[in-house]
C-alpha cells in the first residue's frame, strides 16, 4: 500500500509530530516511518496504523 509522501510529511508538521513520537503513537517502528518518507510502499497494517493517528486522506487511492 502507499502512502501519499507530501500528505504524510504534512500532517506529521501540522500535528507536531516527529517520527519517534509517531512510532510511539502508532506502534509502527521509526524505520518503517522513514521508510514509507523516501516513498516506500508498506501493509495495509501499517497504513491502518498510520491512518489511525494522522487521518485517512494519507492513503493513495488505487487506480
Amino acid at each position: 500500500m502507499r502512502i501519499n509522501r507530501v500528505t504524510f510529511a504534512t500532517e506529521m508538521a501540522r500535528r507536531d509530530l516527529n517520527q519517534k513520537q509517531l512510532a510511539e503513537l502508532s506502534g509502527v517502528s521509526r524505520v518503517t516511518i522513514t521508510a514509507i518518507k523516501s516513498g516506500k510502499s508498506c501493509s495495509t497494517d501499517t497504513a491502518e496504523k498510520l491512518a489511525a493517528v494522522l487521518g485517512r486522506e494519507i492513503i493513495e487511492e488505487r487506480s
